[in-house]
């Protein structure tokens, strides 16, 4: 049976110059601000999982100290670098912050674009439209080079769209227009809820799909329809989702979900909830609904009221969790 945790909430230099080789878009792609020169830093692995809107600086903080004082980048497909000078100021040690936007497959494929990701210590992938990572990167050099930065041990993470592709299982929203919870519950296999699986490989969300602003778009119901169709698909006998609210982050410091020891884990104290979410072998999707999934027991969920302790369960026994900062943003341990 998996193991589970639940996470319960809420000036500079800069240069902007193209990415050399052949031309990727009409406007500049790439964007950067610090150093122009990559510097070479020993890094500490380390996953930020983030539920999206208003991005939690403690979480960037803490992807930035596992850098080494290195080069972080953020890879999105579509957007601008306002990200640059947020993480700049959050983070002065790092050796430059810099913004690559990959708006399709060709783009995806030229080869300065796969160095640019090798030369980073840090990746975040941002918000937006994870069908377009989906079919824009996979099969490509991005996907590729964000599978060798993983398996290198360095630090990543991203943000609603930028979490959904860092699970095993993914959904892909490929439709029109996401899913609701009301149209999943009542059609898991709606044309709209579209699932792709093993965009990267990290140790910790195997088995798992991802779901984000948890709370503000009530997608508890979506969410257990992921689990329903992923067991129906064969995929797994025991699916679980990490489902993150906004203003939420959760961080993975060392081990495996299923490993020897728990991994560590921070997150944001924000307004809205988060939980991890697990289903049992017993699903019934036969009738084009997800009757069994929407009876499976939830095991966590809750804001987190006052200074009231929570426990998180892990490798059958439950472990404290603290406040190990202060101030207005106040995280939330659990330390394996």
């Amino acid at each position: 049976m998996p193991r589970l945790f639940a996470v319960l909430t809420t000036s500079l230099l800069a240069c902007a110059c193209a990415l050399p080789g052949p031309a990727l878009a009409a406007k500049k792609t790439y964007f950067r601000v610090g150093s122009a020169v990559d510097a070479t830093a020993t890094t500490t692995a380390g996953t930020v999982l983030m539920g999206g809107s208003t991005d939690v600086d403690a979480a960037f903080q803490w992807l930035c100290a596992r850098a080494g004082g290195g080069d972080f980048l953020v890879v999105r497909a579509a957007g601008t670098d306002a990200y640059n000078p947020y993480v700049r100021e959050l983070c002065p040690g790092l050796n430059s912050v810099a913004t690559l936007i990959i708006g399709s497959a060709k783009a995806a494929n030229v080869p300065s674009v796969r160095a640019t990701i090798a030369d980073a210590e840090v990746v975040w992938i941002a918000g937006g439209d994870q069908s377009n990572y989906i079919t824009g990167w996979t099969g490509t050099p991005v996907q590729q080079a964000l599978n060798e930065h993983i398996a290198a041990g360095r630090p990543i993470g991203g943000t609603s769209a930028g979490l959904a592709v860092l699970t095993q299982f993914v959904y892909s929203a490929l439709g029109s227009q996401g899913i609701t919870s009301a149209e999943a519950l009542a059609d898991p296999y709606n044309k709209y809820n579209t699932f792709a699986r093993d965009f990267v490989f990290l140790a910790h969300t195997q088995g798992a799909i991802g779901d984000t602003h948890f709370s503000a778009r009530d997608r508890m119901g979506r969410t257990i329809s992921f689990l329903c169709r992923i067991h129906a698909n064969g995929w797994s006998a025991q699916p679980r989702a990490i489902a993150v609210s906004e203003e939420t982050a959760v961080l993975i410091d060392r081990g495996r979900w299923h490993g020897r020891r728990t991994p560590q884990c921070l997150l944001h104290r924000g307004a809205g909830r988060a939980g991890s979410l697990f289903t049992g072998p017993a699903f019934d999707v036969s009738q084009g609904r997800c009757p069994s999934c929407r009876r499976r027991r939830q095991l966590r969920r809750g804001g987190l009221e006052g200074q009231r302790w929570h426990h998180v369960h892990g490798h059958g026994r439950s472990r404290r969790a603290e406040f190990v900062a202060g101030g207005r943003q106040r995280l939330l341990g659990v330390r394996g």
